[in-house]
């Protein structure tokens, strides 16, 4: 896949000394769909804001299609459009006025009918008149949304696009990303959220404290999140797991009182069963049991542990 996006070697320290980014390496395709997954203060926004040309890299290099964002800010700049996750609206401007606008600031000539279909097709042609400031949250973000896609960009940035949305916000965005990738626009949004990236998302990149430390395809990532831990309470303390349960890759916790496995919630088996009848055939009895997801935040724990340790 050709890449549009090329990052290389990307770090950001702040003035306070706060490295946000560790250097990050990454390609993304053009007209993929890319989800960087991480929690709060990983690093996504910083990433993102980098690309944009709204924050200062500390040192590395980041190309779109081809220019680069310092040496050739106006042409990378003019290939993006961004929908922060925070709400900057003019509040005293009519909405298609507004988005209008924002076309003419990236040198596009004017385009009403193109204004119009895209405000259709996030349902604000009926608030087109109207002023921003008196629009619900929901209908200032489709606006903010708008103005991105105002420049008909090849790349569009979607930071945290369904915090605090309503459902049938959430329905129309996605929609719109879909019609927006049958026109080969590549996304890449930043969430928190797994579902997001199960629904959409080409691959998944994982950050956790400025590091990017994975980037696989969402199919396999999602694998590793549908994983569940089984947990036995054994009636005996036990020092070694017997050969005979080696086929479950179980593990010791909780100095021996407690036997984990971890086993595919989708899978048409899981091999619960055919586990708890061995153990009954070894006289290795149990007094409770439980079972629980993995969280996104195991995932990371297990990745930056393994990280560290190779």
């Amino acid at each position: 896949m050709q890449p549009i996006i090329s990052i290389s070697g990307l770090e950001k320290t702040y003035a306070s000394g706060f490295q946000a980014l560790k250097g990050v390496d990454l390609e993304i395709g053009r007209g993929e769909i890319f989800a960087l997954l991480g929690p709060n203060g990983a690093g996504k926004t910083t990433l993102i804001s980098i690309i944009c040309g709204i924050v200062n890299a500390s040192r590395g290099s980041v190309t779109v299609d081809g220019h680069d964002i310092v040496r050739d800010y106006r042409a990378a700049r003019s290939k993006m459009g961004l929908v922060p996750q925070e709400l900057h609206t003019d509040a005293f401007e009519p909405v298609r006025a507004t988005v209008a606008f924002s076309r003419g600031l990236f040198g596009r000539p004017p385009n009403a009918s193109y204004i119009e279909q895209l405000l259709k097709d996030l349902s604000l042609w009926e608030k087109r008149d109207t002023m921003i400031k008196e629009l619900s949250g929901g209908m200032k973000r489709r606006v903010m949304i708008a103005k991105a896609l105002s420049h008909e960009p090849d790349i569009l940035f979607l930071d945290e696009p369904t915090a605090g949305v309503d459902v049938e916000l959430r329905r129309d965005m996605w929609e719109l990303v879909g019609r927006l990738r049958e026109n080969g626009v590549t996304i890449i949004l930043t969430t928190h959220y797994i579902e997001e990236a199960e629904e959409m998302a080409d691959r998944v990149g994982v950050i956790s404290k400025g590091e990017l430390i994975l980037v696989e395809g969402t199919a396999k990532l999602m694998k590793k999140l549908g994983k569940k831990e089984l947990t036995l309470l054994l009636t005996e303390q036990m020092t070694e797991i017997p050969l005979e349960l080696s086929d479950w890759h179980l593990e010791l916790d909780d100095g021996g009182r407690e036997l984990r496995y971890m086993f595919d919630a989708k899978a048409e088996r899981t091999g619960i069963p055919s586990l708890l009848a061995r153990m009954r055939d070894l006289g290795i009895g149990f007094t409770d049991l439980n079972t629980r997801q993995s969280s996104l935040e195991d995932i990371f724990v297990s990745l930056v542990s393994e990280r560290r340790a190779s």
